[in-house]
């Protein structure tokens, strides 16, 4: 299928021209036929020459009705444009045009009406030279008469030429339907309609409602008047809603993939049209059929800051039109740069600002985005737009080359700097390092580490570091006067008197000076080794007694030296409480 919309002045027989093609009448309302004039969207299809379905969302051409036409244009990718032969280009025929240059619509065809009342030649003319100015450029033209029949299937041919120049839908893309009609079905519920310009739809799926707090689902789909399990893009698409109020799901709502999108109130545009600086301060933003009030802050000369009063789910590259709502006309047509903007509280920082937006070209971009924002989440960039974030760094987060290896370089010189200043620390904690390199996770920390850098216990060290002459004087001091007792060990107070207290320990066993039995208990290094020798010496099975004798030393040493061979499996302990060396101990 493809989806349509016209465009054209008031009462140059575009509703006409739709029933002339489909048979079906678009005007829904009998307020539209009694006065005949479209006052709201109208929906109609047809099948084509060519066997290609096209369906037309026709939009009321009054001005006090602009509003109501860009909802129905926003979502389409194609306009045909509608002009009476007998009246040629007009007012609102030039502020449609307007809104779909604005919009960046590059599909259309031109449609000269009433064909049967006057030459179409000078219209055809005229609306070809004023519609080659706008992103439409060259589009071809046919000659109608909706009373006579005349020039219709020369249309029908055209309109086949048009669709097949349409760029295919990408049917694996996130949905994001606008939704541009709600009303409720007897029995059934809350039906909401659009233009499913990409993605799919399927009965059953869970999709988010902007606006609402909780997901809502698929209860069922129609697409031209016909139920169906899935429809893909693009198509004109009915769904109904479980559980959901007509009220809650008006226009201007958008029905999302879950967590595809971002909705924000703050955004940075690029303008086209009307130069920045003679923009109103305030206007009205409309995408697709959505119209909210913005707040303009010029940033440079032809870009700026958005400040929307309801916020939308927009990506980077997404088109909008600026209206002006006290002049009553299009302002301009702005590119979405940005939908994550930074703050500009410091001075000087909305002029930086515009030269960084100044070399943006307003598509998502992974490596423009990683070098602007450094460190950014997986799912933060999947909504922004950005179709393959590629792979993390750690957990969702992706980092920009350059930056992580600055942040690499960086960690190495904060682990060599806490171990200057703490020698006797086991190396600096995750946590002090991640707020010193300004990092959001502490897994980012951790990711970062490689040789020599080794993690332990939530500490980083650079491994093997020098050890303070003082400790190393002061262990020396620890075991003087313990005489060729390899097994003896200072007491608490000598350690306490040479100001080896826990940290002191902590770093001379860390160091390899000493061997820790206890709090407290410490041994020269390698006297384990030296007792599996002696013990395996004695008879065999040997009480603690016997051990303690054999090594000259106390029980409060012995016993937990014992324990420390046990559980590296130099000696086993019998149930009787006597232990063996173990074979190869």
């Amino acid at each position: 299928m493809h989806v349509l919309a016209t465009a054209g002045h008031v009462d140059h027989g575009k509703s006409t021209l739709v029933r002339a093609l489909t048979g079906t009448e678009p005007d829904r309302w009998a307020e539209e036929r009694r006065r005949g004039m479209t006052i709201d969207l109208g929906f109609a299809w047809t099948a084509l020459p060519s066997g290609a379905t096209v369906a037309f969302v026709d939009v009321p051409g009054h001005e006090r009705f602009v509003a109501t036409m860009l909802a129905g244009v926003g979502p389409v990718p194609a306009a045909v444009i509608v002009v009476a032969a007998d009246e040629g280009w007009r007012a609102q025929s030039a502020e449609h045009l307007a809104a779909l240059d604005a919009l960046a619509v590059r599909h259309g065809l031109l449609v000269v009406t009433r064909s049967d009342l006057a030459d179409p030649g000078p219209a055809v003319a005229q609306a070809r030279a004023e519609i080659a100015a706008s992103s439409l450029g060259g589009v071809e033209a046919v000659a109608v008469s909706g009373v006579t029949g005349a020039g219709l299937d020369e249309l029908r041919a055209a309109l086949d030429r048009l669709v097949a120049r349409l760029p295919a839908p990408d049917p694996a893309a996130a949905v994001r339907l606008w939704i541009d009609r709600s009303f409720t079905v007897k029995g059934a519920g809350t039906v909401v309609t659009g233009t499913l310009g990409a993605g799919r739809l399927r009965v059953g799926d869970e999709l988010e409602l902007t606006g609402a707090d909780r997901p809502v689902r698929v209860r069922g789909l129609q697409s031209l008047g016909v139920a169906a399990a899935e429809v893909g893009a693009v198509a004109r698409v009915a769904v109904n809603l479980r559980g959901v109020d007509k009220e809650a799901a008006g226009r201007g709502r958008a029905l999302l993939t879950p967590g595809r999108f971002r909705l924000t109130d703050l955004i940075d545009v690029r303008v086209h049209g009307d130069p920045v600086a003679g923009l109103p301060a305030t206007v009205t933003l409309h995408t697709g059929s959505a119209a909210v009030s913005a707040r303009v802050r010029p940033l440079g000369a032809d870009t700026a800051r958005l400040r929307l009063h309801t916020p939308l789910p927009l990506r980077i590259g997404d088109r909008a039109l600026l209206r002006d709502p006290g002049r009553h006309h299009v302002a301009g047509g702005v590119t979405v740069l940005d939908v994550v903007p930074p703050g500009l509280q410091r001075r000087g920082a909305a002029a930086a600002r515009a030269g960084t937006l100044a070399g943006l070209a307003g598509k998502p971009d992974l490596a423009d985005e990683l070098r602007r924002r450094l460190l950014v989440r997986r799912a933060d960039l999947l909504r922004m737009g950005v179709g393959e974030p590629g792979e993390p760094v750690a957990g969702d987060w992706l980092a920009d080359p350059a930056h992580w290896a600055e942040l690499r370089d960086r960690l190495a010189r904060e682990v060599a700097r806490h171990a200057r200043e703490h020698p006797l620390e086991p190396g600096a904690p995750v946590e002090a390092l991640r707020h010193r390199l300004g990092l959001p996770d502490r897994s980012l920390v951790e990711a970062l580490v490689r040789p020599p850098l080794v993690t332990l216990r939530g500490r980083i060290s650079a491994g093997a570091t020098d050890v303070p002459d003082e400790l190393v004087a002061a262990v020396g001091k620890a075991f003087d006067g313990l005489g060729d007792r390899p097994f003896a060990a200072p007491d608490a107070h000598r350690l306490s008197e040479l100001g080896l207290g826990p940290r002191q320990l902590g770093a001379a066993v860390r160091a390899g000076l000493v061997v820790r039995l206890a709090d407290g208990v410490i041994l020269r290094a390698g006297a384990p080794q030296q007792a599996a020798q002696v013990l395996a010496g004695l008879p065999h099975p040997f009480t603690v007694s016997e051990a303690r004798q054999a090594l000259d030393t106390s029980r409060r040493v012995a016993v937990p030296l014992l324990e420390l061979l046990d559980s590296t499996g130099v000696t086993r302990h019998l149930p009787d409480d006597r232990r063996v060396v173990a074979a190869g101990g």
